[in-house]
């Protein structure tokens, strides 16, 4: 199969072209249906003159329905997805990307998704989906999940298949941050929960306390509860974050935050702050995982994607030899070219 697709690249790029164009719009009418030609026009960026041709193609081949609601993929275009998944990865050239990834990070594993989630946002969705998938396979009687909050785990929670097993505990990895309920890391933990028919316990703590106030809490039955459980968890999901962007959102002052980013951080991840060779500068007063727990977890699996992640990517070095990232074309390409570049250290 790899040997046709590199004779059609070569021979026939047209069609190869005209594959992923085609993959890409049935993609986006499944993530996004029901959904109108001119709403998916704005989503690709292309003109409705383009899409309206191929969405007419997708429906004489019996891959999409129209309804006066919008568009919808039937089952066989499902199908039919699902079976481009290997081409498309092949053809992008992202499984020689994954291995070196895999050896550059000195990690078990990476998932690579065609795309940046920056121009596309069903990007993420993938992420979410293929993260999950991958989980699953994880996941034993009495696993105790750990999940921090943030969007790209929550679209790892929404896309969660069904699974049975017996006495699942899920958790939320640490206490609460933002005025967005609906991602953080205790929300997220009773969505999977109810999900999986799994037991799950809550972390009802915001960040950003005093040290006191957090000693104080610590004494409390329930929190330590939740916080011991945590530390026992074999499998732990989180996001990883640009340092810039999380201190602001985790509510830290102009001055401290400069002082931060001086020290060199450039990734956040479970309350920790990162510089370039992945040494810890900073750490947020937080209720949940320490970093010392992360190396002991048996599987680690972190979610982050789009350009301008690459750099907190290579600095959050769990040093983990279980843990796998899933992320997007552009981050992957993005740690390929800084890994090149003798500038970066």
């Amino acid at each position: 199969m790899k040997d046709v697709l590199l004779l059609q690249q070569k021979i026939v790029p047209e069609i190869v072209e005209l594959l992923i164009k085609r993959y890409r719009i049935l993609k986006n009418i499944y993530y996004n249906q029901p959904v109108g030609r001119r709403a998916l026009s704005q989503v690709l960026d292309l003109g409705e003159r383009v899409v309206r041709t191929e969405v007419n193609f997708l429906k004489d081949q019996g891959l999409i329905e129209i309804y006066s609601t919008g568009m919808m993929v039937t089952k066989e275009g499902e199908n039919i997805l699902e079976s481009l998944e290997e081409m498309i990865h092949q053809i992008s050239g992202l499984a020689d990307v994954e291995e070196r990834l895999k050896k550059y990070l000195g990690v078990h594993k990476v998932i690579v998704v065609p795309g940046d989630i920056d121009d596309d946002i069903t990007v993420l969705k993938e992420m979410g989906r293929l993260a999950a998938n991958y989980i699953k396979t994880l996941v034993t009687a009495n696993s105790i999940i750990a999940l921090t909050g943030g969007t790209s785990v929550a679209q790892v929670v929404d896309n969660f298949p069904k699974i049975s097993k017996e006495n699942l505990l899920v958790i939320p990895a640490r206490g609460g941050i933002g005025r967005n309920v609906e991602t953080q890391a205790s929300t997220l933990a009773a969505k999977l929960a109810y999900k999986l028919g799994a037991n799950y316990k809550l972390l009802h703590v915001p960040d950003n306390l005093s040290l006191e106030a957090l000693e104080t809490m610590l004494n409390e039955p329930d929190i330590r509860d939740v916080v011991d459980n945590i530390s026992r968890a074999d499998i732990l999901v989180f996001g990883i974050g640009r340092a810039d962007e999380m201190s602001r959102r985790r509510g830290l002052k102009e001055s401290e935050i400069e002082i931060l980013l001086d020290k060199g951080a450039v990734a956040e991840a479970f309350g920790y702050y990162f510089n370039k060779s992945g040494e810890i500068v900073y750490k947020t007063p937080t209720m949940g995982l320490k970093f010392q727990d992360v190396k002991k977890i048996k599987n680690v699996i972190a979610v982050a994607g789009g350009k301008g992640k690459a750099e907190a990517i290579i600095a959050t070095q769990t040093h983990n030899p279980s843990m796998v990232i899933v992320t997007d074309e552009a981050a992957a390409k993005e740690i390929l070219r800084i890994k090149d570049s003798k500038s970066y250290l």
